[in-house]
């Protein structure tokens, strides 16, 4: 089912590694194109041009943009025990996690008189988007709230799509997700257009956000691109991935198991299985054939793991493999090998990393305590997944005494001259007119 490559004998560098293991197409710019007309609509519109596009998007008319508090309440009213159980436990995790995450302020005397201090602000407002297409993501807005909270974020609004099957309001676990949490403020609306509304607001219907937040389809992704300074972003977040490291001691039916996991997102998802057994990748494949089938969304999952973006890699060592996933920067990586834990300590580039048999990534989607919004398409040799520290900001606090200030007033004169911009230093020597 997987395609093979072979890269034994092959000693490549980061970029040709990178080749090898190419992803799926992905046209972001195409989309931008194509959502400019509602981003145009959404900041010169009303709420009634909101409702019409979840009408046209999909498929139902929102009774109104904002969901009404007596939504909220009945959601959770009803919500089935055991997954109201699940939730809570699965929020007590992270919030554990996620408490670790804050900064404290810190001061340095750089030279008596002289202090600059760091202080870590929340921003104002944040706008998290959950989305709601092939599947129910409550676990999505425990990832994005929690960590908003923890970073005491003054203002947090929640946007997901309305469904046909609710009457034109989010999911009704979103919405109980989102008021066990608290949050009240909660919008029957999705892609683009919920991207626009968060970033230029409405007048009577939803206040601007600095930042937002969230998964969503390729148009999110868009519109997040687009809108890039006009509001802040956490990421372009594109099609899931998994990446598993493994040898001949792996479990072909466990790595079948959670390479089929990744692979029920979306037809683009990208599942890629590296070793140095070719008799882990033989048994990989006979369980894939079986599972796939045996499972519900097995059409859906057996595109994603037939696609150019899925593979089975040969490789000569652990050691190699290790370079190659590496170089591929998986969104979610596995390491199921005879001594994951230090082959796990080589791993610099990665969304998250799963050690051992017993970590799947499936944990982590829900209840490690970890956060399952994270990068992808090779973003994170870059890029961290979403945290407390993604709400906030680093603020230099400056100040410096009489004593201090002159020692160094020469200094600053000096670059200010070398940089041609004279009147930098004409602000330094003008102090000294009224010692």
């Amino acid at each position: 089912m997987l395609r093979r490559v072979d890269l034994r004998g092959k000693s490549l560098t980061k970029d040709q590694y990178q080749r090898e293991l190419p992803r799926a197409t992905l046209d972001v710019a195409a989309a931008m194109i194509a959502i400019e007309p509602i981003l145009q609509r959404v900041k010169n519109g009303t709420e009634a041009d909101l409702i019409a596009l979840g009408e046209q998007f999909d498929g139902v008319r929102p009774p109104s943009i904002r969901v009404p508090q007596a939504a909220l309440d009945s959601a959770l009213a009803n919500l089935a025990p055991a997954i109201r159980t699940a939730l809570e436990v699965s929020a007590e995790r992270i919030r554990t996690v996620h408490s670790t995450q804050s900064r404290e302020e810190k001061s340095v005397t750089v030279v008596d008189g002289g202090v600059v201090s760091e202080k870590w602000i929340p921003v104002d407002r944040v706008g998290l988007y959950v989305p709601g297409g092939r599947a129910v993501y409550p676990s999505s807005v425990l990832m994005n709230v929690i960590p908003a909270q923890i970073a005491q974020v003054p203002s947090i609004a929640v946007a997901s799509p309305p469904q046909v099957d609710n009457a034109g309001l989010p999911h009704p676990t979103i919405l109980a997700a989102c008021a066990l949490l608290g949050i009240t403020e909660v919008y029957a609306i999705g892609g683009a257009q919920a991207v626009a509304l968060f970033a230029y607001g409405m007048d009577g219907v939803a206040a601007k956000c600095d930042l937002v937040t969230g998964p969503g389809n390729i148009y999110v992704a868009a519109a997040k691109r687009a809108l890039r300074g006009v509001i802040g972003i956490d990421s372009e977040a594109g099609p899931t991935e998994i990446a598993i490291v493994a040898d001949a001691t792996a479990i072909a039916a466990d790595v079948a198991s959670d390479l089929i996991s990744q692979a029920e997102h979306d037809v683009i998802a990208a599942a890629i299985l590296v070793t140095d057994s070719e008799q882990l990748i033989n048994d990989v494949q006979i369980e894939l054939e079986q599972r796939v089938a045996a499972t519900r969304h097995s059409e859906r999952i057996r595109t994603a793991l037939t696609g150019i973006q899925s593979a089975a890699v040969l490789v000569d060592s652990i050691a190699q493999a290790l370079d190659v996933v590496n170089a591929y920067a998986a969104e979610h990586l596995e390491i199921q090998t005879a001594d994951a834990r230090s082959d796990a300590a080589k791993i610099r580039n990665a969304g998250a990393v799963f050690i051992g048999r017993f970590s799947p990534v499936s944990l982590g989607d829900y209840s490690a305590g970890s956060n399952h919004v994270l990068p992808t398409g090779g973003c994170a040799c870059h890029s961290s997944g979403l945290s407390v520290q993604s709400f906030l900001r680093g603020l230099h606090f400056i100040e410096y005494g009489k004593q201090a200030f002159t020692d160094i007033a020469s200094t600053v004169i000096t670059l200010a001259n070398a940089e041609d911009l004279p009147a930098h230093g004409e602000a330094i020597s003008a102090r000294f007119e009224s010692l």
